[in-house]
């Protein structure tokens, strides 16, 4: 893949003397441009229950399809369970958004150097640091304005509470993140940072009622939601995952 003037081939680490050698080479015989990074970016191996890498060859993996068609029936009996009352159309909807989400997450969620080993129920979990936690806590805040009416939307956000200063002075880093996370190729770091903010902004929702304050608080708390909002969905939106206004 091109990147301005980065050249990054993504690569099972156990191609990295190859790749030494062939960027070696390409610089020596003049194919690569001196302004032009050639960079390795390399993954650990998904091993099989055994501990040992998957034999693509020999048949043993699971395929992408199963694994994708298993996710959206597991969040599809989530979604059931939850909101039996909605329509089997956005059931099917939330259902795709959810399960493929939640495979994504599992994968990028760890750092791309480590080995680790296949397994279906860690793979497809919704609790915890998954993508369906993130997705949950965009909705929350969601939910907040479609009750909240009107309100000062170029109001300052003023913190004096404990959560909500922790809450802005993380979102406050997203940009440091997002520079780390393309420097580095290490995606999981952006994970960590989503998780971080949809807990910080867990802990301030209950912490700090939104729609109950009043005057400049009441706007200063929905400023702090919204930018909650939108740090989320560009962040998810940057690891390939929809997010979902209610679920």
């Amino acid at each position: 893949t091109l990147h301005g003037n980065r050249l990054i081939y993504v690569v099972d680490a156990r191609q990295s003397l190859h790749f030494s050698q062939l960027f070696a080479t390409s610089r020596k015989s003049g194919f690569a441009p001196a302004g032009v990074r050639l960079e390795h970016v390399a993954f650990g191996t998904m091993m099989g229950q055994d501990g040992k890498p998957f034999k693509t060859r020999a048949g043993g993996t699971v395929k992408l399809v199963e694994l994708l068609d298993e996710a959206i029936e597991r969040a599809h009996a989530m979604v059931s369970s939850k909101n039996p009352e909605l329509a089997d159309a956005d059931k099917q909807r939330i259902a795709h958004a959810v399960g493929i989400g939640a495979v994504k997450y599992a994968d990028l969620s760890k750092s791309r150097m480590s080995d680790y080993i296949f397994n279906w129920d860690s793979m497809l979990s919704f609790e915890g640091n998954t993508a369906p936690y993130l997705q949950y806590a965009y909705t929350r805040v969601q939910s907040v304005f479609r009750k909240a009416g009107e309100w000062n939307r170029q109001a300052k956000v003023d913190v004096t509470d404990v959560a909500e200063r922790q809450l802005a002075v993380a979102l406050a880093q997203f940009e440091d993140v997002l520079v780390t996370v393309g420097e580095g190729c290490y995606p999981h770091h952006l994970c960590s940072y989503l998780y971080q903010i949809a807990t910080l902004f867990s802990r301030f929702y209950e912490a700090c009622p939104i729609l109950k304050s009043e005057g400049a608080v009441r706007d200063s708390r929905l400023r702090l939601a919204d930018w909650t909002a939108r740090t989320l969905a560009t962040g998810m939106g940057l690891l390939g995952i929809d997010v979902l206004e209610a679920m």
